[in-house]
């Protein structure tokens, strides 16, 4: 059943301003010099342009938590890492947590100054050890978890994950939260120079692939920062292809380039507006995107008569992108989820055709029938073979390097094989030593 979404809640008119009018205007409603469209248009134009809306929301979330790791899982915890560090694969495939529906792999390495690194698809939780002066998790929340539930929905379920690790002492707090648009135009985002954009800040680049345009990005490395850029081309590179069905039930139309505007608020920038903890940033969405889009950065006409840059008007595209309406958010939301790793099954079988055209190629054969039977025949020699050397049953072997790659995936509690990994592991230690 498709998840509800609650309604955003309307910006926090108490938050400190700091002198910046955005806030305000994001409470009441009068953005300046930008009209409001309808969220809910059925054809592809916003005020006149050739622009849809088709998804917004918070695309990047890490949180992090005070509280005191259970002394219980930190021992356990020590020695999964002991095995995932271990040079033998058939060790390291034990090195699985699980909770209720995560089986979370355990990193062989611990991160700045965390000890610990579980993972799964939809979280990379960091934790410290007991004792220590640091947050208790730090925790990087996925994309694709965050088209599956709403933020509220997500926090809730790892605040109970985070209860099976530790004593959680404190709300969750913002680290990083991006926010994101994703539009689809035709219009040309490079028909504009550097100087359209009026910004605090100092670095403003542009990217391309194959002399084809795909974005610009602003500010980078501070406490804000904006990246426009073209979304299906990074799609075709980071295989992100669940975002196609959002888009197609938003309406749309295949063919018409879909570009993404995103903007990065940082833990500085979250403190000093005092909206650090979850609630209040959640609350403050509307808030952050005006101040983002209307103060902090602009995409304007330049006017070469006028040497104030601040008076420049805004540019059409840029008065639509600014004004979403986020107390009325109805992007869709995915129907299913898995918190698996997985490659996809056409991506396991082009890497078995690759392997096959390949030695069609070293020995020349182009009659792929008869290829493929001498090629499976070929690879169960060689499999074989190695089980051999190792002096391990073809079967157990086969199940190891399975373990193995299960722990990466996500996929197969390996303790319910473990007679059998231990097996196998002795069996690698006096390969190893050549006995």
């Amino acid at each position: 059943m498709q998840n509800e979404r609650p309604h955003s809640r309307t910006p926090n008119p108490t938050s400190p301003d700091h002198g910046r009018g955005a806030w305000k205007r994001a409470a009441s409603g009068d953005g300046e010099g930008v009209a409001v469209p309808s969220n809910t248009a059925t054809n592809n134009s916003i005020n006149g342009l050739d622009l849809k809306y088709l998804r917004y929301g918070v695309d990047s979330l890490y949180l992090s938590y005070q509280g005191e790791l259970f002394k219980d899982v930190d021992t356990k915890l020590i020695e999964l890492k002991r095995l995932a560090r271990s040079e033998n694969p058939t060790e390291q495939a034990k090195a699985q947590y699980r909770i209720g529906d995560h089986l979370f792999e355990v990193k062989d390495k611990g991160s700045s100054m965390f000890a610990y690194v579980l993972e799964d698809n939809a979280f990379r939780i960091s934790l410290s050890r007991p004792k220590k002066a640091v947050p208790m998790a730090y925790v990087k929340i996925s994309s694709e978890y965050l088209t599956y539930k709403t933020p509220e929905q997500v926090e809730a379920h790892l605040k109970d994950v985070l209860s099976h690790l530790g004593a959680v002492q404190s709300v969750a707090n913002v680290s990083r939260i991006d926010l994101y648009l994703d539009f689809a135009t035709h219009q040309a985002m490079d028909e504009w120079g550097n100087d359209a954009w009026v910004t605090h800040a100092g670095a403003i680049n542009t990217y391309s692939i194959d002399r084809h345009f795909t974005g610009w990005a602003v500010g980078l490395g501070s406490v804000i920062a904006m990246r426009l850029y073209d979304k299906v081309t990074e799609i075709i590179k980071s295989q992100k292809n669940y975002l196609i069905p959002l888009w197609q039930q938003a309406g749309h139309q295949v063919g018409v380039p879909v570009w993404r505007l995103e903007f990065q608020f940082k833990r500085d920038f979250l403190k000093q507006k005092e909206i650090q903890q979850f609630d209040l940033c959640l609350a403050n969405l509307g808030g952050l995107w005006s101040y983002a889009t209307t103060e902090w950065l602009k995409l304007t006409v330049p006017n070469e008569a006028d040497q104030t840059r601040s008076r420049w008007p805004i540019h059409p595209l840029w008065a639509v992108l600014a004004s979403v309406d986020w107390e009325s958010n109805e992007s869709p939301l995915k129907s299913r989820f898995k918190n698996d790793r997985a490659p996809s099954e056409e991506a396991s079988l082009d890497r078995g055709f690759s392997g096959l055209t390949t030695w069609m190629a070293i020995h020349g054969l182009d009659d792929h029938v008869e290829a493929l039977h001498r090629y499976t025949s070929a690879l169960s020699r060689h499999i074989y073979a190695i089980a051999d050397r190792m002096g391990v049953p073809v079967d157990e072997f086969i199940v190891g390097k399975v373990a193995f790659k299960a722990r990466q995936f996500n996929t197969m509690n390996n303790n319910l094989i473990e007679e059998d990994l231990d097996y196998l592991a002795e069996a690698y230690r006096r390969a190893s030593d050549g006995e």
